[in-house]
């Protein structure tokens, strides 16, 4: 080689090792900049990891891997080719690797780059890995909690990886107690929120506890992962998932078809109705509707609705629901003046001022809460717990509800806590009228039937089995959700057969009513 050659050889690699250490103190200073939690809105949260995801595809560096690190990031780049083997990362095996951190690792398929290599063939591939030992930067509206506040995440090349045959095993070691939580493995869906750049969802992964001390993963695409901490109650066996979901199939169908035959001969009856009949349909037209929104809720909260959809759905699912527990109250009010006040009430345009509260009150407050925060509605996870031989393991089941804990709290358990708690006294106040009526009789045994009727039919009117929802705990747990799901979605049946048997006691006394005129005229 002449000496010009060499020269220019000289020159053109101690330009390109310039460029690498240029290249890789602007990564490093990118990393400590996303670590500063002050000034990163949410768009600037999202640009600047994304420019980390860009510059560290595009970074040029000698060997197979590059690795940086600051106090709370560390990036990975590996270069790949077609006959990938598989990867498997740990933190005990990284080097520079910070004592403090916790341990974790992450284990790559071979199939990884099957999906790249199948319609080409590239020379190299790129698989990055992006570990965050801080939270801030992934922060939904819920504010949820993190296991170790780790987030953990990878991107091969410039194209995405989803439905692997074999997940991506991502493990999380920590050494604090989870009594009282349910854990799950969650992925960052960016652009599934209104108030942040992302929101934390559970679909493609499923959640694995090997050990006390280990939450394991396993997921079936690549993207940002961490494990999601909910406080919760005594975990439900998933062996009870099927039982639980067909019983409410079944009963919420009944429940379904027993109202609209009870809403269709209220309307093919040709007899005057009272203000207490009008009452009992506005219930069931209430009830029709929760059951058929609770029977899309679990459909429309698949990964291939629109979010949106499944948003509105379970608006109009809580709205149904407050619905029919207002509809309940207005029940007991409704009998506290039939035996309170012997008929003697009369309050001007009665049943327009009930059907205000009735389908209006609630209506207000779900509409006010979708103006002043739209994302409390939307996907809600419930978990189920698998027993497995020295393994505890979760199986997630989606449905479109209430998200927001508080308004859970405050509009759903609060609000039928009141409820039932208002029908319970009206019930308890009935049956003692009932019971002191009787005690001037003397013939008590013709009216033991009517009265077992009567005790019941109050029962399911006023909707006190919803009380069963506040024994889920303890050794009341499977017991109460079997009962609770057995009275509740069979409820609109249950008030179907009262609707009967009170059409035919009022037939009965309409019957007795014009025997005794017919006879009355025979004798004259």
């Amino acid at each position: 080689m002449d000496p010009h050659g060499a020269l220019f050889f000289c020159l053109c690699l101690l330009a390109a090792q310039v460029v690498l250490v240029e290249t890789v103190s602007d990564l490093l200073n990118l990393m400590k900049h996303l670590e500063q939690p002050k000034g990163r809105g949410l768009s600037s949260r999202a640009r600047y990891i994304h420019r980390l995801e860009q510059m560290l595809l595009n970074v040029s560096f000698s060997g197979h891997n590059l690795t940086l690190q600051t106090n709370s990031i560390q990036s990975l780049v590996f270069k790949l080719s077609c006959d990938f083997p598989g990867l498997s990362l740990s933190s005990a095996t990284l080097t520079n690797v910070s004592q403090a951190w916790a341990p974790h690792a992450m284990q790559f398929p071979a199939e990884l780059t099957k999906a790249a290599c199948v319609t080409s063939q590239p020379a190299e591939l790129r698989l990055i890995c992006i570990y965050f030992f801080t939270a801030h930067l992934f922060q939904d509206d819920r504010n949820s909690s993190l296991l170790n506040n780790y987030v953990l995440g990878a991107q091969l090349d410039h194209r995405p990886v989803n439905n692997l045959q074999k997940p991506v095993n991502i493990s999380f070691w920590h050494n604090q107690s989870l009594e009282g939580y349910t854990v799950s493995c969650v992925f960052w869906k960016e652009g599934a929120s209104k108030h942040s750049w992302g929101a934390w969802s559970p679909e493609g992964c499923y959640t694995e506890q090997p050990s006390a001390t280990q939450v394991l993963c396993h997921c079936n695409h690549l993207t940002y992962f961490a494990v999601l901490m909910q406080l919760s109650g005594d975990p439900v066996p998933t062996e009870l998932q099927g039982p639980l979901e067909y019983i409410s199939l079944v009963g919420c169908s009944i429940s379904v078809v027993a109202s609209l035959l009870t809403i269709l001969l209220y309307a093919h009856s040709r007899k005057q109705s009272d203000s207490t009949t009008r009452i009992h349909m506005n219930l069931h037209g209430s009830v029709l509707l929760l059951n058929v929104t609770f029977l899309l809720s679990s459909q429309m909260a698949l990964p291939t609705v629109p979010r949106p959809v499944c948003m509105v759905l379970a608006a109009t699912l809580h709205y149904t629901l407050l619905s029919s527990l207002t509809w309940m109250a207005i029940e007991g009010f409704n009998l506290y003046l039939l035996l309170g006040r012997v008929y003697n009430a009369y309050i001007h345009r009665y049943l327009l001022k009930l059907c205000m509260l009735g389908w209006g009150f609630p209506a207000l407050l779900v509409l006010l809460l979708l103006v002043v925060k739209s994302s409390v509605y939307g996907p809600w996870v419930i978990s189920f717990s698998k027993s497995q031989e020295n393994a505890t393991g979760f199986q997630n089941v989606s449905m479109c509800w209430v998200r927001s804990p508080t308004i859970h709290s405050i509009l759903v358990m609060g609000y039928g806590g009141l409820t039932s708690l208002f029908n319970l006294v009206v019930l308890a106040w009935a049956l003692w009228i009932l019971c002191r009526l009787r005690a001037r009789e003397k013939a008590l045994n013709p009216w033991a039937y009517r009265d077992t009727v009567m005790v019941l039919g109050l029962t399911v009117l006023l909707g006190t089995t919803w009380a069963l929802a506040f024994f889920s705990f303890s050794v009341f747990l499977l017991p109460q959700l079997f009962l609770f799901t057995i009275f509740n979605s069979l409820y609109g049946f249950f008030l179907f057969l009262w609707f009967c048997s009170q059409k035919r006691y009022s037939d009965a006394e309409a019957k007795a009513g014009m025997e005794a005129v017919s006879s009355s005229q025979m004798t004259h």
